[in-house]
């Protein structure tokens, strides 16, 4: 039995919702929609908004509906993500930007956004909706932070990349589980352990992302080896090595917007994993699955929450 084993039958049929035609689309966006979902992904978000809508009682339709959106809103930010980054795998699988010209390319990103706040207004919540478009705000004010701060050639700090990872990744796993509590009636304090679940459990997704970013292989992982150290995107990883290797030239030229070339940030890979860094990062995710799991011990035991568990355990243990 796998985690996600409880909401299989339920992915099927928010996969299937989100290849609905709405708006009569020209062919090709559809198509690409089709793609993009057949791709893969770990179909976590949409996930856990099932899991939780399972605590209370709900309208399935509008669950369907409130988990595509989650997907689809995800989907939208890798289109943009891996054209701002010039990205040319996501996966194992062409981006779109490699077969899409660039204004195609951001423009179909575009449709997605829209197409994920037309899916969270079925659930005929405007307190939904509210949190649905603030987390957007929230992802895109993230990315821009990001570009900008590459751009200074300034060294962030760890609040500063905590701020940016719960931009980047945490506000919408935080979403996936408050709106799903939301529509299912919970208490406002279950509300609460949900939305502290998610914000908990995305923090340590987003550090596992980061160290598998040094530590998988190009293979598995779907993008070369030190992606972002190669954008010049400082993760925790190099947060940790620096405390030990202060002045480290390469990752200094890195900073200071220098080039650098591919046997240096090789170099670099060796040295980081023949150091403590990814060790005492790891440490750090598994720091906040730990309040993860202190937030889930305020809710009713069942298996629902076991297998909100299991999410959260998996964050931190996977290779992918």
């Amino acid at each position: 039995m796998t985690i996600l084993d409880i909401v299989a039958n339920d992915i099927i049929h928010v996969e299937a919702k989100m290849r609905e035609n709405i708006g009569e689309p020209i062919p090709a966006l559809n198509e690409v929609i089709a793609y993009l979902i057949s791709a893969g992904g770990k179909r976590l978000r949409p996930a856990i908004t099932l899991l939780v809508t399972r605590f209370g009682n709900v309208d399935m339709k509008k669950a369907i509906a409130l988990a595509a959106s989650v997907e689809m809103l995800h989907t939208a930010t890798l289109v943009h993500d891996d054209f701002v980054d010039n990205a040319n795998a996501r996966r194992g699988h062409p981006t779109l930007n490699t077969k899409w010209a660039p204004a195609a390319t951001v423009l179909a990103g575009d449709y997605m956004f829209a197409r994920s706040a037309a899916l969270a207004a079925e659930t005929d919540n405007v307190r939904i909706v509210k949190i649905f478009s603030t987390t957007l705000m929230t992802i895109v004010n993230g990315e821009l932070q990001q570009f900008f701060s590459r751009e200074s050639n300034v060294m962030l700090n760890r609040d500063e990349y905590f701020n940016r990872i719960y931009a980047k990744t945490a506000s919408l796993f935080t979403t996936c589980a408050e709106t799903g509590a939301i529509l299912a009636g919970l208490l406002e304090h279950e509300m609460h352990a949900f939305r502290d679940y998610g914000y908990q459990l995305g923090m340590a997704f987003q550090i596992m992302d980061d160290i598998l970013d040094f530590q998988g292989d190009e293979k598995r992982i779907g993008k070369p080896v030190a992606h972002d150290l190669r954008q010049g995107i400082i993760t925790l990883p190099i947060l940790d090595f620096l405390d030990v290797y202060p002045d480290h030239s390469i990752i200094s030229k890195v900073i200071t917007g220098k080039t650098v070339t591919d046997n240096e940030i090789q170099e670099t890979v060796k040295q980081l994993r023949t150091s403590n860094a990814l060790q005492q990062s790891l440490s750090t995710a598994k720091e906040f699955v730990g309040k993860a799991e202190s937030a889930l011990a305020m809710l009713p035991d069942n298996i629902y929450r076991k297998a909100l568990s299991d999410i959260a355990h998996y964050a931190v243990a996977r290779n992918i």
